[in-house]
């Protein structure tokens, strides 16, 4: 087995990017802190062709020195948007056709692993703040919670390590 070269990994180009299709997937970021936890989101979204990043609340918006760091220059193909209010995010996702989870442990959720999905359906899902998770006035207007079955000591992951698992999960499930 031989490790492969960066030019050979046949990467496309921005512009490619831009008109490739999209998973029918928004990601809303509800108060994210961390321009490193942004930048990580940003980065994963170009790897699966997110459809768009909603920054809320305190959330950093591009460009940003610190958020390049982990975001590696998608915070250039990924589109995204600033909505200063993550509920009218959500209100507005919801008119638009989206079905949108909150990614949050919450009475009811549903265990990311038992989660189905229409394919001919559009999604989004709302990553909440690094110490306080989403807001429950997002909750209230969601269609659902999401959560991540957690088996240790800790019940917690971080914000972008969990935007990491449910996007890659979702893409399986959308694709």
């Amino acid at each position: 087995m031989r490790k492969l070269k960066i030019t050979e990994l046949n990467r496309i180009s921005i512009e490619e990017f831009k008109e490739a299709e999209k998973l029918p997937l928004v990601v809303v970021l509800d108060n994210i802190r961390s321009l490193h936890n942004i930048g990580s989101v940003f980065r994963t979204s170009d790897a699966f062709r997110v459809e768009c990043i909603y920054l809320c609340g305190i959330t950093a918006t591009p460009p940003h020195p610190e958020m390049h760091k982990t975001a590696l220059g998608a915070e250039f193909t990924v589109d995204w948007k600033y909505v200063d209010n993550c509920v009218e995010a959500v209100d507005n996702l919801k008119k638009e056709g989206y079905t949108v989870y909150s990614v949050e442990q919450a009475e009811g959720s549903i265990m990311l692993d038992e989660l189905s999905l229409d394919r001919t359906k559009k999604y989004a899902v709302v990553m909440g703040n690094e110490v306080k998770g989403v807001q429950q006035e997002v909750i209230d207007h969601s269609d659902g919670c999401i959560e991540i079955p957690q088996y240790g000591t800790k019940h917690s992951l971080n914000v972008s390590v969990t935007a990491g698992i449910v996007i890659w999960d979702l893409f399986k499930k959308l694709k």
